[in-house]
């Protein structure tokens, strides 16, 4: 495995397993075990994704040193403001059964999400969390968090796949040293991503399959992934992606598979709405 240092000296797994879509608790565990066993030491949930419980149970009984297991989760906007984030914040601890965390993110850039980077903060001072960051924050809102706040977000989890490679999003995080990590990274399957021609003559070359190509194109970008699948073989498939470097040439034949699609634009009215009436359960 490799790892990359954020900006507070935090060293954190390069590659890890994202939960979303799978909130069957009892299916959550299992799949999260699978992965466990299967070297990945990132793990990254959500209060939406409804499986923090799982990810907890899964990580108490791998026998695994809590150290070794870096543990992501977010922070939903119904939770937004400096007294709710507290709220929350413990919420979830409890849900996980754990006694801190690695990364806690703000999700989304909507409701008060200023008053929830000053409790983040003073949960990072005391030790609570590892590390601070957001998530799905525009170019514009995270210049703005970072000049108008003490800590800089240390991670920037936005949408990164060779159909939206979010090349400016990346190179003002490197101005501001805030590290990317994408999330759908393969683009959830559109753009029939997998049967990509050009992805396809690249994996062949290497004995590596399409979606191994998209993963190792990501790292080389210096960009944290977190990959979800809920098949064994292909979870594993999805971490050996170290035995392998892609040439100048291969990356620069990836770059012409921008296209600009969005799985989602969280600059859009609808999305703000929509998103600002989703609550999930507290309990």
């Amino acid at each position: 495995m490799d790892y990359v240092t954020l900006n507070n000296g935090v060293k954190m797994p390069k590659l890890g397993f994202g939960v979303f879509q799978i909130p069957d608790l009892v299916e959550s565990e299992k799949i999260v075990t699978e992965a466990l066993k299967a070297g990945y030491r990132l793990i990254d949930t959500a209060p939406g994704y409804l499986n923090e419980e799982a990810v907890g149970k899964s990580i108490a009984k791998s026998g695994i040193p809590r150290e070794e297991i870096f543990v992501t989760t977010k922070l939903w906007l119904q939770d937004a403001g400096y007294e709710a984030t507290k709220k929350a914040f413990q919420r979830q601890l409890d849900k996980l059964g754990l006694d801190y965390l690695d990364l806690y993110l703000i999700h989304v850039p909507f409701n008060d999400y200023y008053g929830s980077w000053r409790a983040m903060e003073e949960l990072y001072k005391e030790g609570k969390i590892r590390a601070i960051g957001v998530s799905n924050f525009s170019e514009d809102r995270l210049v703005d968090l970072i000049v108008n706040n003490e800590i800089k977000p240390a991670i920037n989890q936005i949408e990164i796949h060779p159909l939206r490679q979010q090349r400016r999003a990346l190179e003002v995080m490197e101005e501001y040293g805030v590290q990317p990590e994408a999330w759908a990274p393969f683009a959830e399957g559109n753009g029939n991503i997998f049967q990509n021609e050009i992805l396809k003559e690249i994996a062949e070359k290497y004995g590596k399959s399409p979606a191994q190509v998209i993963l190792r194109w990501q790292l080389q970008r210096d960009t944290v992934v977190i990959p979800k699948s809920a098949n064994v073989d292909r979870m594993k498939q999805n971490i050996d992606v170290f035995d392998f470097e892609l040439s100048q040439e291969d990356m620069d034949e990836i770059k012409l598979l921008e296209t600009g699609f969005k799985i989602i634009d969280h600059l859009t009215a609808d999305i703000a709405k929509s998103f600002n009436e989703v609550r999930y359960p507290e309990k």
